[in-house]
């Protein structure tokens, strides 16, 4: 149960990083379609403190949490996204 729940809140964070990467592409490639964002540089900013924060959480999980076995099960899980 405990590697189970681990791997939800790894899967979890995984996945806002993939949509705010997402969010900081598109305002890369168009600038100027995304209408009620006028400061983009803030805007990739904000979204860059997002993906900081969940990038924090499966560093602490993997460091305090989970032992060599279940990190090499979810590292070799990532890469095959």
């Amino acid at each position: 149960m405990r590697e189970q729940i681990l791997r939800a809140l790894i899967a979890h964070a995984q996945g806002d990083i993939a949509k705010h990467k997402a969010n900081i592409e598109i305002y890369l490639e168009h600038p100027a379609g995304v209408g009620e964002h006028t400061d983009i540089l803030e805007s990739i900013e904000k979204e860059l403190d997002i993906i900081a924060k969940y990038q924090d959480q499966i560093d602490v999980i993997k460091k305090y949490f989970m032992s060599g076995q279940t990190m090499s099960d979810v590292d070799r899980r990532s890469s095959e996204r």
